[in-house]
């Protein structure tokens, strides 16, 4: 075994520099002290959008894209979906191991004291046009919670930190179930305790005071699975800002805010919305061969194909194709499934998309199972936030017991002009 070390040669000044090496990656820092000049700043890496820089060390989630593995505290994806639900997910996200009986309990009931929301959201939501776009809304309210509890600011304090865990991961749901019942201009249904987490949502969103009604458990699992599914992915975008916002110190509510307004975006949140418009156009079954052909023309674009991160077949594609094949047995059968089937068969033997490495991602599943389980294309964004929320406040938390972090600054190469001279107004 060689020596842990990275040798560079400055070919400007003929200097030999040795880094370490540590779990694959140099510092950036050591990068200062190689200089043209003795008075130059030191080098610097450039990545934009991060590529290859990682800006922390994490015990969370554990992604290999390559070989299609996603693990939460070590635990296969794969294996959770299929045993676990969604809030014993987020107690292994938030504490590090899977919680015994009586801890899950208390968990559960920490969580389930919190699904009331205060009176000024109920306002603030109904303070809402009734086509406010739902991702506003649970921007607004989420950023409104940190004056509501103004003790959140405390976040030196575990107990305090705790406590707003619980009040997230509880309220949210009741949130977007009441901005999308403000939407369709009826009654909000008070949070039902009884109900596992999913099943209160979907109970909060669709009960009519009807005689004898129940949460279709298939349903119920199937968005469970989801959330699961949906709880951390790493460094994405939305974690990156999260971690960027609370490393000024900043309540939980004002950082997980912006966490939601960066998964506002169409090329994050909102990935699931453009596959269900693509196989709208697409329109039929026997076009999808058309369609192929012009992406592969450059005539259009697959989308829920490919992912920044995964080379090969995304884990959770995987286990959400099954589950949409359970929704749809128990609800009508909706003909952009079988679109999809065949889009998904037609790709993967092609070799301009294996090449490429383009397989299907959990985004191409996921919008057809959120229709059918009824809730508008707006809404899909908010139903990733919503389980994502766990895993923003466990990145949280890491970020603000990890000594090594300080306050988000990244470095600039400025390409500006250099010193000039101002000029009064009457002589330009």
């Amino acid at each position: 075994m060689g020596k842990e070390t990275l040798t560079v040669t400055d070919n400007r000044t003929g200097k030999i520099y040795e880094l370490p090496i540590e779990h694959g990656t140099i510092r950036a820092t050591d990068l200062r002290q190689i200089k043209a000049e003795t008075d130059d700043f030191g080098l610097m890496s450039y990545d934009p959008a991060y590529m290859n820089t990682a800006e922390c060390k994490s015990t969370i989630t554990y992604i290999d894209g390559d070989k299609g593995i996603l693990e939460y505290r070590g635990y296969p994806i794969e294996q959770l979906a299929e045993h676990s639900n969604y809030l014993e997910v987020a107690y292994l996200l938030i504490y590090g191991d899977l919680p015994n009986q009586e801890r899950l309990a208390w968990w559960r009931n920490r969580i389930s004291r919190h699904t009331f929301i205060h009176n000024n959201l109920v306002e603030l939501i109904q303070a809402f046009r009734y086509d406010a776009h739902p991702m506003g809304i649970l921007i607004s309210c989420v950023s409104a919670m940190s004056t509501l509890f103004p003790d959140a600011k405390n976040v030196d304090d575990p107990a305090v930190r705790e406590k707003q865990i619980w009040r997230i991961i509880g309220q949210v749901p009741t949130i977007a179930a009441y901005a999308y019942r403000n939407r369709i201009g009826r009654p909000f249904n008070q949070p039902d305790n009884s109900l596992s987490y999913t099943a209160n949502l979907l109970y909060m969103m669709d009960y009519m005071n009807q005689r004898d009604y129940e949460v279709n458990p298939v349903l119920a699992k199937a968005l469970d699975v989801l959330f699961i599914l949906h709880a951390d992915h790493e460094q994405n975008c939305s974690t990156a800002t999260m971690r960027g916002v609370g490393s000024s110190r900043v309540d939980p509510y004002s950082a997980l805010s912006a966490a939601t307004a960066a998964l506002y975006g169409p090329l994050h949140g909102g990935a699931n919305e453009a596959v269900l418009r693509m196989l709208q156009q697409i329109g039929n079954v026997k076009n999808v061969p058309d369609f192929i052909d012009r992406v592969k023309k450059g005539e259009g674009r697959l989308m829920g194909f490919g992912h920044r991160v995964y080379k090969n077949y995304d884990p959770r594609a995987k286990i959400i194709r099954k589950v949409a094949y359970e929704v749809f047995e128990a609800t009508d059968s909706n003909p952009l499934l079988e679109i999809a089937v065949e889009l998904e068969r037609i790709a993967l033997q092609d070799e301009y998309f294996i090449a490429r490495k383009l397989y299907p991602n959990v985004d191409f599943y996921s919008g057809l199972i959120y229709q059918a389980l009824g809730f508008p294309m707006e809404y899909f964004p908010f139903l990733f936030a919503i389980p994502r929320a766990a895993g923003w406040l466990t990145q949280w938390l890491e970020m603000l017991d990890d000594p090594e972090q300080k306050i988000m600054r990244p470095r600039q190469v400025y390409l500006g002009a250099s010193q000039r001279d101002y000029v009064p107004l009457e002589q330009r």
